[in-house]
């Protein structure tokens, strides 16, 4: 089901984790953080929305972090009733895309309900002092990637929260697979 996330609430703080990677290093917020902000991604192996796009998130990854943004990718996705978003498969894709990033297990989710995330992908940019601004889609697509020309609003607001330390008053939430979330019983 796709489901999409609330509108950006400017100058919302990040909230800090302590998360393991594929790389085998845990990493907290401050870890990832870069000088002109942070990017942190709600993702995962499995969601046809985030395949549709993962060449581009990748390519945009690299042209922000040149630009001083730091990034990390967070699954968060219950792995017992998806076994594609195990961290396992986590590595396997980490080292087969060449992420250039953090890929995280929030293995208990609570970085998930800290971020109020909802949707894969899910994407929080934040200025220099960690304060929200933006909470938007990557581009057009959807289920499918959309044309090879499309505008990169991530891109495009990032290097703008990177250069002002504001983001874009006109966002479009992304649209992604629901977070899949761990039975609370």
């Amino acid at each position: 089901m796709a489901v999409t996330p609330p509108v950006c609430d400017f100058g919302w703080k990040a909230p800090d984790f302590k998360l393991g990677g594929t790389d085998g290093r845990v990493y907290t917020l401050e870890d990832v953080r870069g000088p002109n902000g942070t990017l942190i991604m709600f993702i995962c192996n499995h969601c046809p929305y985030v395949l549709a796009v993962l060449d581009r998130i990748l390519r945009d990854a690299e042209a922000l972090q040149a630009a001083g943004i730091g990034i990390a990718a967070i699954s968060s996705n219950d792995a017992e009733a998806y076994p594609e978003d195990s961290f396992i498969n986590m590595v396997r894709m980490a080292k087969e895309k060449g992420f250039s990033f953090p890929y995280l297990y929030d293995e208990s989710q609570e970085v998930a309900r800290a971020y109020d995330a909802a949707c894969t992908p899910d994407f929080f940019g934040f200025n220099a002092q960690g304060e929200l601004q933006y909470r938007g889609r990557l581009d057009a697509s959807g289920r499918q990637a959309g044309p090879a020309d499309a505008r990169r609003e991530l891109f495009e607001a990032m290097m703008q929260v990177a250069e002002t330390g504001v983001g874009p008053a006109e966002q479009i939430p992304s649209m992604g697979c629901s977070i899949k979330w761990k039975d609370s019983a």
